[in-house]
């Protein structure tokens, strides 16, 4: 065999050792920061007042793509600002990417119909909200739970009481020791179900019996006014927050105060914001779009945020009634 052929074998077995680096699936996925956004254009609102073009409210989402061999062992080629997680966190047990993908733009759904009954109601009108259940958006891969439950469940009754809003599930779960089990009735595609489901003891507060699920509330909700907001494919509940801010800025209220306001975090209808994923990326996000603030739910989410927050100021908030007592203190631009 000629030197030619030889070196002929050797870039061969490169270039499909490069493309099995690249191609092949490792079972890891990149979450990757995304620029902020204004939601100025995007959001519309039966009556909207014109708005000026300081400042902003802003959206922040996270692309998740599959990690390369490259990625998955070499942190250096990551994107900046990326965290890398094994499939099993995205995608739970008898669950699949495309099933995942659909829950999380039902999701992106409801959070923008329940911050806009949070919105206009802070505005003074007549919102009709009629709690319905509590919805299961997603089950830790690494709980009892994920056996039992699935995303898109509504939970309609917990320990033998009737579950109308998170609140009642919590109470529910939290009358029990953790590793006891919790009696569920659920309603899924249609049907009712009766569940047992086991309680975890909570990593973050050992004592306090977890189920280990990220749940929103199911309601029939009859709005006033006309609001549409296009997204996309973005999906998710986290834009939440930011909706019900810029739906009350487009009414006439001066909420951004002229800063560049980036906010995240998932809205229920008392105004309750709750806690969401992605944070590191979502600041690396709203520093790229040069954010004066940034609004992220309080605890571990903000303890997380200031981690990588540098000069950029971040606002912890607990209800959206808070977020906007903490934006009003901001002098005008």
């Amino acid at each position: 065999m000629t030197v030619r052929r030889l070196l002929g074998f050797a870039a061969a077995a490169a270039a499909l050792a490069v493309a099995a680096l690249v191609f092949v699936p490792t079972g890891y996925y990149l979450f990757v920061p995304n620029t902020a956004k204004p939601l100025q254009g995007l959001v519309q609102v039966e009556g909207e007042k014109p708005q000026d073009d300081e400042g902003g409210i802003y959206y922040v989402d996270v692309t998740v793509r599959p990690a390369n061999w490259f990625e998955r062992l070499l942190a250096f080629v990551r994107p900046n600002g990326a965290s890398i997680v094994p499939e099993a966190e995205l995608v739970p047990p008898g669950s699949t990417r495309s099933i995942e993908r659909r829950a999380s733009l039902d999701a992106m759904a409801r959070s923008e119909e329940v911050a806009a009954a949070v919105a206009l109601e802070q505005a003074g009108y007549d919102v009709t909200a009629e709690p319905r259940g509590t919805i299961v958006e997603a089950v830790a891969a690494d709980v009892p739970a994920v056996r039992v439950l699935r995303s898109g469940d509504v939970i309609v009754e917990a320990g033998g009481k009737p579950v109308r809003t998170p609140v009642d599930l919590r109470e529910a779960v939290a009358a029990v020791d953790p590793g006891q089990s919790v009696a569920l009735r659920v309603r899924r595609e249609g049907k009712a179900l009766d569940l047992t489901v086991p309680t975890i003891d909570s990593p973050s507060d050992p004592g306090r019996p977890m189920i280990g699920i990220r749940i929103a509330q199911a309601a029939e909700i009859d709005l006033p006014l006309d609001v549409k907001i296009d997204l996309g494919d973005v999906g998710g509940p986290s834009a939440g927050l930011p909706f019900a801010l810029d739906i009350l800025q487009s009414l006439g209220t001066d909420i951004d105060r002229g800063h560049t306001v980036v906010a995240t975090g998932e809205i229920e209808l008392d105004g309750t914001v709750g806690s969401i994923g992605g944070v590191k990326q979502k600041v690396f996000g709203a520093k790229a779009a040069g954010a004066d603030v940034m609004l992220v739910p309080a605890g571990d989410n903000a303890a997380e945020a200031r981690r990588y927050a540098g000069n950029l100021r971040v606002i912890a908030v607990e209800t959206f009634q808070q977020a906007l007592r903490k934006l009003a203190t901001l002098r005008r631009k």
